[in-house]
């Protein structure tokens, strides 16, 4: 694990770089690093925390940008980047976008878009669970991070409810034989439950990458292989069923 707070010398330069643009309000180190989870194959996370219309050219000096929206409404834009052999990816966030998503979460509302790479879905509150798990390498932002109690309550409701609807729509597809509807609605209806999960226990989360584990669901996966699942419409429901008992036990 690597301190993130003592970056590397080219790093160091590069946000210090990012961070004398007038329009950048601070930059943070985020993912792997900033939760201490970091090994060799770890690239850097830094999100660059603006407003207004901001100057990439630090950036284009790098390599390719992508531009504010170009990646969506809440992913943004950024880039990927080599910086002496280091991989670098470049996160934008608006703070206006991150400020009005905080108070929509605040008061229990949020939106879910789907993203690519995401089963379950990208939840807006995502931009608020990024600054409370970034680690701010210069600037600061003033975001309340705080899991409120409405969010509590409706992301709790809400993920179950998507959860239960998955699994009546996997047992809908294995009564088709519809083996890879099954399997990937299966899938799904796992990853709501696990955002079911951390959102009850009131921690935040980036992606899904370690969300199965971190929500104690990493033996879900084994019923999902093929030899488990089964083949005819009859084994594949009395699969769902056995999945559906233990992410609800």
């Amino acid at each position: 694990m690597v301190d993130v707070m003592r970056l590397p010398a080219a790093l160091e330069q590069f946000v210090e770089e990012l961070a004398a643009s007038a329009e950048v309000v601070a930059v943070a180190v985020g993912g792997s690093r900033a939760l201490g989870a970091d090994d060799s194959s770890s690239d850097w996370d830094l999100g660059v925390f603006y407003r207004g219309a901001v100057d990439l050219s630090v950036v284009a000096a790098r390599g390719e940008v992508h531009a504010p929206g170009s990646w969506g409404r809440l992913m943004n834009g950024g880039a990927w980047l080599t910086i002496d052999g280091m991989a670098v990816d470049v996160i934008l966030r608006d703070v206006d976008v991150v400020e009005h998503w905080t108070n929509e979460a605040a008061a229990g509302r949020y939106e879910v878009d789907q993203l690519l790479g995401h089963l379950a879905g990208f939840p807006t509150y995502t931009l608020t669970a990024e600054v409370a798990l970034s680690k701010v390498v210069r600037g600061s932002i003033a975001i309340d991070t705080t899991f409120t109690d409405s969010l509590h309550e409706v992301s709790t409701f809400r993920w179950g409810f998507q959860r239960d609807f998955s699994f009546e729509y996997a047992r809908a597809h294995a009564d088709r034989g519809n083996a890879a509807g099954a399997l990937g609605t299966v899938a799904r209806a796992i990853t709501e439950e696990a955002h079911r999960r951390m959102c009850d226990a009131r921690r935040w989360v980036l992606n899904e990458k370690r969300l199965l584990v971190e929500a104690g669901l990493g033996g879900a996966s084994e019923l999902l292989a093929a030899r488990e699942f089964g083949r005819s419409p009859r084994d594949m429901r009395e699969t769902i069923g056995r999945i559906e008992e233990l992410v609800k036990s």
